[in-house]
């Protein structure tokens, strides 16, 4: 369990440096180049990231919670849901006016529709720690930034390009999902 949470943990303070001590980020920035400084980050983000599965899969399945097995059909509706506010992050159509951090939300959507199907205490630990490194991140770039500036809304088929996408990579990850782990379907 212990690798696991240091890997959410690094994962956390290192997403949140640049936004609670952006003058050290800055400085870091000046003394090695941006281009490395964001290498170095990525290559602990990636770090974090190995921890956080090899940290998973070392612990023992303590289930806390069964939810219905019906669940899993709501899972994957809220998973379509978080594939597209990750994709509409990025965006150019209606959606990225609606909110203000689409991809942060599509990761608290993506932590609480795992956590409809996953009643272990691993997933809980995790799912949980993830959502709230969204939530904590949405928090500190609205305390930062202060108030949103709505973008201009762009043409309807950026959007449509955007659902078609979160299906075809829906279905990518859910053939990968049945492949190395549990069915996101069942059986």
């Amino acid at each position: 369990m212990t690798l696991l949470i240091a890997g959410i943990l690094i994962w956390t303070v290192v997403h949140l440096f640049k936004r609670v001590m952006p003058e050290a980020r800055a400085a870091i920035g000046v003394k090695i180049g941006m281009g490395p400084s964001k290498g170095i980050a990525a290559l602990i983000l990636l770090a974090s990231i190995v921890m956080m599965v090899f940290g998973y899969k070392a612990v023992d399945v303590q289930v806390l919670y069964e939810l219905p097995s019906w669940m899993k059909g709501i899972n994957n509706l809220l998973m379509l849901v978080a594939i597209f506010l990750l994709g509409a992050g990025n965006g150019k159509g209606i959606s990225p006016t609606l909110l203000r951090h689409p991809m942060l939300a599509g990761v608290i959507v993506w932590a609480g529709a795992h956590l409809l199907v996953n009643g272990d205490l691993r997933s809980v630990v995790l799912f949980g720690g993830l959502g709230i490194w969204a939530v904590l991140n949405m928090l500190v770039i609205n305390m930062r930034e202060g108030a949103w500036d709505r973008p201009e809304a762009g043409p309807i088929k950026a959007d449509i390009k955007t659902v078609v996408i979160s299906l075809v990579v829906f279905g990518v990850i859910a053939g990968i999902h049945s492949y190395i782990g549990p069915s996101p379907f069942g059986g």
